[in-house]
């Protein structure tokens, strides 16, 4: 079909619809097949400016599958044509096909799905997170994406264990955006929960109002993002809104348990675009700051707590943040029971009847030996090995140390676990450490996190 033209049509108008029947002309003549007639025959051609051609594309997957897999070739077809290099701007635009001439007359395509507002945590704010060292990286980008959003690290990866408040950081960053602007659309979403919705979106044929859902926001919030991996087509659908929000300049927010580099099962164009931003950890925190945040949680839920218990907690519950705020919330209840004030010998009772060693499965000797050595970036077969390098025989004298209080076993057997050693220098090793740590606050310190670690959470 031969392009129509008017008298209000400029030069360059008429330049680009010829060359554009050119360049779909050459194209069918190469038997571009199915998807020619679906993706690249609808595009319209709607002006030329200064070497940028604008394409119009009806709807937004469209546009987006031309951009992904052919634009490059588009661009060097009608530059071709054009007798010019040109830059090709896809919009997405709804237009109604009724009459196969493409006219620009509006399609009303089903509304997306309505469901209730996100509504983030008022518990999980900036000012109720405690920040210490292993988590000042990842607090201080939330901040900066909620008071500009769009504007510095899109994306931010924030990663780390499960339980050192990632989701806090998630919720935080909603409520002060929601709070300087009450109005701003931003989606808050599992990727377990993304892809669940996404199947049922295929199932009924709504794949277009899920699109739609998922797109129009200004602020996208994905937790647990480790849960696509794998999941091929989800991982397509991420992928695509991904790409539309990052190029509308729309704020993006993931966590995961571990950083974009170990996704090992995730789609290698995701992983790159993850660290195109801001990746930031939260590591387990130290003492003090475990501490820190069982006062700022007891002052949140008004309970009674002296610091001196909140230390003796921090340092002899085991797991994560959510484990050691429930033994607040055990020591709590059996307070309100017995009508008695929360004091260290209640503490007491409470962790060695919960949280003693022998309750939990204990570790391996490898795996004793293996966070020792990280903590210390010490290879694990130099701690086993002979050398006296003094940073490695302090090392291998922490790791003595744990294992003897993890495991219990004899002098004999620890001298065998390294190297065959005498068991009077596993005795040394044990009691240098164990004198060490009564002057020196900072080792006893990392000994105590080192075990407390070093036990799965429950």
């Amino acid at each position: 079909m031969k392009p129509q033209f008017t008298l209000e049509d400029t030069d360059d108008q008429i330049r680009l619809r010829s060359s554009w029947e050119q360049v779909l002309h050459r194209l069918a003549q190469e038997g571009r097949g199915a998807w020619f007639e679906r993706f690249i025959k609808p595009l319209q051609p709607k002006s030329f400016h200064e070497g940028t051609v604008v394409l119009c594309a009806p709807g937004q997957f469209v546009q987006e599958w031309v951009r992904e897999r052919y634009l490059r070739n588009l661009e060097e077809l009608l530059s071709d044509e054009l007798g010019e290099p040109i830059r090709i701007e896809l919009r997405a635009e709804a237009r109604d096909r009724r009459d196969g001439a493409g006219t620009s007359e509006a399609v009303h395509l089903p509304a997306a799905p309505k469901k209730p507002r996100f509504q983030p945590s008022a518990r999980f704010s900036f000012d109720h997170f405690v920040v210490g060292q292993s988590n000042r990286l990842a607090f201080a980008g939330a901040k900066a994406v909620a008071k500009e959003p769009g504007t510095k690290y899109n994306p931010l990866f924030i990663y780390g264990p499960s339980g050192l408040g990632k989701t806090h950081l998630l919720h935080a960053i909603a409520q002060e955006l929601l709070r300087e602007r009450p109005n701003a659309t931003l989606a808050y979403v599992s990727a377990q929960q993304f892809a669940e919705d996404f199947v049922t979106a295929l199932q009924k044929g709504q794949i277009d109002q899920f699109r739609r859902a998922a797109r129009g926001v200004e602020i996208w919030l994905v937790d647990d993002i480790q849960f696509i991996a794998g999941k091929d087509k989800t991982q397509e659908e991420i992928f695509h809104t991904f790409n539309y929000l990052h190029s509308l300049g729309k704020q993006i927010v993931l966590s995961s348990d571990r950083p974009p580099r170990d996704l090992l099962l995730m789609d290698e164009r995701l992983r790159s675009r993850f660290e195109a931003g801001l990746v930031a950890d939260i590591q387990m925190p130290d003492t003090e700051t475990r501490c820190a945040i069982l006062l700022s949680k007891a002052a949140q839920e008004q309970v009674p707590i002296e610091h001196e218990v909140a230390m003796f907690l921090a340092e002899n519950v085991p797991g994560n943040i959510r484990i050691l705020e429930g033994a607040l919330t055990k020591l709590a209840v059996q307070s309100s029971v017995e009508g008695m004030p929360i004091g260290l010998e209640m503490a007491a009772a409470m962790v060695e009847r919960y949280y003693r060693a022998g309750s939990l499965a204990k570790p391996s000797f490898d795996q004793i030996v293996d966070a020792v050595g990280k903590h210390y970036k010490i290879d694990s077969e130099e701690i086993r090995g002979t050398t006296r390098k003094a940073p490695i025989v302090h090392a291998r004298h922490v790791a003595v140390y744990v294992t003897r209080e993890i495991t219990g076993d004899s002098w004999k057997h620890l001298g065998s676990l390294f190297g065959n050693r005498d068991h009077t220098s596993m005795m040394h090793g044990y009691q240098k450490i164990s004198e060490r740590m009564n002057a020196d606050k900072d080792l006893r310190a990392a000994v105590k996190m080192l075990i407390r670690n070093l036990y799965p959470e429950r």
